[in-house]
């Protein structure tokens, strides 16, 4: 029994020892772990801090962003609306064109005011599918030249000047934009 008391005698010793160095290892690195625990304290309110201005940066461009994207979308509706009806408008003036071309050449095939029609709505699908302003530039001043020579052919065969029974200059032109397109794809 005596060997178990110095054992746990012993034992208990040691702990103590062990305990006292562990308080004397503290007490020598207190300040240092003070100072250790109050930068961690700092650097987390830091580290938050910033997170939170982040936060507050990120949440005010996705707002700018949100503003600027709206307008884009409202500018672009516009423009869009404003297309669509431009459009309209040129298909209303081709029906008008075709229509005089009726009524100035009465005799005239209902299909060659139809072919007419359809090759100027042709050139107009050219001019509005450019998605370059130089071809867009070109195809618009075709749809214009066209139109003036329908005009042109009407009016000098109402006048009498015209005896063609046929708006010859505008078939003219509309055989040698086929040519040109012909041309073009080989």
């Amino acid at each position: 029994m005596n060997r178990f008391k110095n054992w746990a005698f012993s034992f208990l010793k040691l702990l103590h020892a062990l305990k006292d160095e562990d308080i004397a290892w503290q007490l020598l690195n207190q300040e240092q772990q003070l100072q250790l625990k109050h930068k961690r304290i700092l650097a987390s309110k830091n580290l938050e801090a910033e997170l939170k201005q982040k936060s507050v940066e990120l949440e005010h461009n996705i707002d700018l962003l949100r503003t600027k994207n709206a307008a884009d979308l409202a500018m672009f509706k516009t423009k869009c609306n404003q297309d669509i009806k431009d459009y309209k408008q040129y298909l209303a003036s081709l029906e008008q064109l075709k229509k005089s071309i009726q009524l100035s050449y009465t005799h005239l095939p209902e299909a060659v005011a139809f072919t007419i029609h359809h090759h100027a709505k042709h050139l107009l699908n050219q001019m509005w599918n450019a998605t370059d302003f130089e071809h867009k530039m070109h195809h618009e001043m075709q749809l214009i030249n066209f139109m003036a020579t329908v005009h042109e052919d009407a009016r000098l065969y109402l006048e009498g000047k015209n005896t063609d029974k046929l708006p010859a200059r505008t078939l003219n032109l509309i055989q040698q934009n086929q040519v040109s397109i012909t041309s073009d794809k080989h």
